[in-house]
């Protein structure tokens, strides 16, 4: 009797030291690896006009899966564009970022052991999860068979050729807009494990855009901050964005002159703060898609990059 009185003070105090809540339980084992980019997600309002964008512009094959438009860009990352879903929001376009991981189910099981809960569940060796801002974010699997092809990537982009046309066969970031820098932190960093590349403003003194690497890759997520409450279209589609890498801007100037697109905007380079050479570009629903050099060509501003660079392959 005597024991179990000490058992139940004991469950007692634990409740009471828990705030109440049931405590959650120890972390699922170490978290599995998480190399890359997958794809990223966007709506358009103009299906027409996007697949001139991607298919021409851009050129890359469309490819299809149900209601989406895939566009390859390499076996393992593409883009995906929402021809028939309305966008939920008049200023914004993104629907989700998405990385590899090499055990999906293993990294859901992380994940909720560490009280972020899955919201899209796992199908075909993907799964969803939704950051401190609420941003959908999926993860794919990698490595293994589910019947999709090489892991969760889908079969059509596993067994698509490069695109002949297309002037970068690499994603090497994705960024959009964050609020609170602390709560994604919590996330990214804390929870995922990603690891500061470079950070940078407009000024040395301002903070603009905060990047973090993958923790077993090269490629990176980059923080979009200080943008207005109630941002327009346009501003959002600067934010809310992806990079394609290269070796050399001068082969996407050429291959974009080849693809039909002549007008200033595919031949404006500029050097970015962070001292990489850049060209941008907007589709029609005013997503940004910027082309990006791997390495730096003078010294960036505000903060040395401490992460390794992308290079023409990525990380598996």
């Amino acid at each position: 009797m005597r024991c179990l009185r000490i058992l139940a003070l004991s469950l007692v105090a634990s409740w009471s030291l828990s705030g109440g809540h049931a405590q959650r339980p120890s972390p699922a084992g170490p978290r599995p690896a998480i190399t890359g980019i997958a794809f990223m997600r966007v709506y358009t309002t103009d299906p027409a006009a996007a697949e001139h964008f991607y298919g021409v512009t851009l050129g890359l094959k469309r490819l299809e899966q149900g209601d989406t438009w895939i566009y390859p860009v390499n076996d393992r990352q593409w883009v995906e564009v929402l021809p028939h879903t309305p966008p939920p929001s008049a200023s914004s376009r993104m629907a989700a970022v998405a990385f590899m991981t090499r055990d999906a189910a293993a990294l859901e099981r992380y994940l909720n052991a560490r009280g972020i809960p899955t919201t899209e569940p796992m199908h075909d060796g993907e799964f969803g999860v939704r950051d401190p801002e609420g941003n959908l974010v999926l993860f794919v699997n990698a490595g293994g068979s589910d019947g999709r092809g090489r892991g969760g990537i889908p079969k059509l982009v596993a067994t698509a050729k490069p695109s002949a046309t297309a002037p970068s066969q690499r994603i090497i970031h994705v960024g959009f807009i964050v609020r609170d820098r602390a709560k994604e932190d919590a996330f990214w960093r804390a929870a995922l494990g990603f690891t500061p590349y470079w950070h940078g403003g407009r000024t040395e003194t301002e903070t603009s855009w905060v990047s973090q690497q993958v923790p077993d890759g090269t490629d990176w997520l980059e923080y979009m901050l200080g943008i207005p409450e109630t941002p327009t279209l346009k501003e959002t589609g600067v934010q809310d964005h992806f990079s394609l890498g290269v070796e050399r801007i001068q082969t996407v100037l050429a291959q974009l002159q080849a693809n039909g697109c002549s007008d200033a905007p595919c031949r404006a380079i500029q050097v970015g703060r962070d001292g990489k050479i850049q060209l941008n570009l907007y589709d029609p629903d005013q997503t940004r898609v910027e082309f990006m050099e791997f390495a730096p060509v003078i010294k960036g501003c505000c903060s040395p990059i401490v992460g390794r660079h992308p290079g023409s392959v990525e990380s598996k």
